[in-house]
């Protein structure tokens, strides 16, 4: 599948084909986050997000709903750019915004029938979690363990700046 064919900018219109989907039997899997410096946490929390089901979404962050949030930092990547790297993995099948603070719109509207989190979550964490269980789904903490973030990396090149 092409990288643009896998970017829906109106989450909305994806709803029907994610129906087909679930219609032939296949596990929907749903992800977010930022992803704003791609580094191997998130591949191998996409990748592990992937062998959960038969189609995973993937939701942006958008630059807004980062800036309504004061404990992160401005995003270095447009969300457009974002959602480009994400859709250019092979693991992901379908990529959409994440205007909200919190992903449960999203949940919502697609149902899916897995939430994949990265292993920094806890269930007790996580706000969405009654969204998720009262479509019938599930929450599953997939990735590799949080030694890789954005963060740090940002830490790290600020540091060098330094050097």
């Amino acid at each position: 599948m092409q990288t643009s064919t896998k970017i829906v900018f109106q989450p909305e219109a994806l709803v029907p084909v994610i129906e087909e989907h679930r219609q032939a039997g296949e596990t929907i899997v749903f992800g977010n986050g930022c992803f704003d410096l791609l580094h191997v946490g998130h591949v191998r929390y996409l990748e592990a997000a992937r062998a959960l089901g038969d189609v995973l979404v993937i939701a942006v962050n958008t630059d807004v709903s980062i800036a309504a949030n004061p404990n992160r930092e401005p995003p270095i990547n447009p969300y457009e750019e974002r959602m480009e790297m994400i859709a250019a993995l092979e693991a992901v099948d379908y990529v959409v915004p994440l205007e909200a603070a919190l992903p449960i719109p999203l949940i919502n509207l697609f149902k899916p029938h897995i939430q994949a989190k990265g292993t920094d979550y806890t269930l007790e964490q996580m706000p969405e979690r009654a969204a998720v269980e009262s479509h019938g789904g599930r929450i599953e903490f997939v990735g590799d363990e949080k030694s890789h973030s954005s963060s740090a990396l940002r830490a790290e090149l600020r540091r060098r700046k330094g050097d």
